[in-house]
């Protein structure tokens, strides 16, 4: 029993070793299919994560490929534009050398310009320096003369004119120049014939005309109009005796309407009753017609003048009632009708234009002075001495004596 009970227990003995052997068999197995598991899916997982980084480095590098494309056509653009710049700063740099130069060549001519002005200046106060008080009377003649052409064609200041030849005349006879004899006759002739010319007295006529003017509202117009101002009724005298007083009325009445109503006889037919404006106009229409008249006095418009007139004598013979005031106001239009307000002033231009040639003059003098000059002593040997009378006579600046030696000689 105790063998059998000895052989049982080794039995389970052994049998709990085999199974323990069994189960540690099966539980490694699970270890090792667990590592393998493991093993294989962290072997996934990097295989994932590998291509994963795979993929991300290459979007990483298209990204950058990209960009770096982008700089490029950036750079590209600004190479363009820095180009575009350069050759523009270079356009301006020979647009402003060009500039420069033309300024520079535009003030050397200025300069140039400025420089000849200058000398001519100086070349003139030279010459007028060197003029003799002879020179300067004849200059001062022409200028004389000058004016008094202006004053006689653009203003006609006959006066002005007639004293302005005869200021010139003493200049020339002051001057002692031979040569102006010729210029003296012919501004003693303009003389004359400035001394011929009738001027109109243009402030008298204008003073007329203002006073016919200040009468127009004393003239009386043809047709009645209403407005008339009443002459002041006559007191009514008191009645002391009750039968008359029916009679003092009936006085007092026609006193009235003798303000009121006016008798008057005219030729011409009474058609309508003109409106106290109606009057007014044709008294305002009078005095405008005057007015123009004396714009064109003073303007010395012929044309004007006589159509003024003639205008202002039609409207008072068909506006106003034909009685002495109207008939003398006419009169003096009439009077002013036959007066000639523009003259046509003579041309005396021809001293001037001797004056202004007077070197030819000068040249005509010397050799009209020549046949008498030319008779002298034997004793003379010097040919140049011939000439020393005109030489006195010409201003310094003149060629005639130059022109006189071959003459001589």
């Amino acid at each position: 029993m105790a063998e059998l009970s000895e052989q049982q227990e080794q039995d389970l003995g052994e049998t709990k070793q085999a199974r323990r052997s069994r189960s540690g068999f099966w539980f490694g197995v699970i270890i090792l299919l667990i590592i393998i598991g493991l093993a294989g899916a962290g072997f996934y997982l990097f295989t994932q994560l590998r291509d994963e980084q795979k993929g991300l480095g290459g979007e990483v590098k298209g990204e950058m490929s990209k960009q770096i494309a982008d700089y490029q056509s950036q750079l590209v653009a600004i190479q363009s534009q820095l180009a575009t710049i350069e050759a523009n700063v270079a356009g301006k740099d020979t647009h402003f050398n060009k500039t420069l130069a033309d300024f520079s060549q535009l003030h050397n001519e200025k300069l140039e310009s400025t420089r000849k002005e200058l000398n001519d200046a100086i070349a003139r106060i030279q010459r007028q320096l060197g003029k003799t008080r002879g020179d300067w009377l004849i200059a001062d003649a022409e200028y004389l003369l000058s004016v008094a052409n202006e004053r006689l064609h653009l203003i006609g200041d006959v006066n002005t004119t007639r004293e302005a030849l005869e200021a010139a005349d003493q200049r020339l006879r002051e001057s002692g120049d031979a040569g102006t004899f010729k210029v003296r006759e012919q501004i003693a002739r303009e003389i004359a014939v400035i001394k011929s010319i009738t001027v109109p007295d243009i402030v008298g006529i204008y003073a007329s005309i203002q006073t016919l003017q200040d009468q127009v509202d004393k003239l009386v117009l043809f047709l009645p109009y209403t407005g008339k101002s009443l002459t002041k009724p006559v007191e009514e005298k008191k009645q002391p005796d009750e039968t008359t007083e029916d009679q003092g009325l009936l006085d007092s009445a026609m006193d009235q309407l003798e303000g009121l109503v006016t008798i008057r006889h005219t030729e011409h037919e009474v058609k309508e009753i003109l409106t106290p404006e109606e009057a007014q106009f044709i008294r305002e229409q009078l005095r405008v017609k005057l007015e123009m008249v004396k714009i064109s006095l003073v303007q010395h418009n012929e044309a004007l003048f006589q159509s003024s007139l003639a205008d202002a004598k039609k409207w008072t013979a068909q506006h106003f009632a034909k009685n002495s005031d109207v008939n003398n106001f006419i009169a003096e239009l009439d009077r002013f009708n036959n007066i000639k307000i523009h003259s046509q002033f003579p041309d005396i231009s021809s001293s001037l234009k001797m004056l202004r040639d007077i070197t030819k003059l000068r040249i005509e003098t010397d050799k009209a002075m020549q046949p008498a000059e030319t008779v002298v002593p034997a004793e003379t040997t010097n040919p140049v001495e011939s000439i020393k009378p005109a030489e006195a006579i010409n201003p310094p600046e003149t060629v005639a004596p130059a022109e006189a030696v071959p003459a001589t000689q």
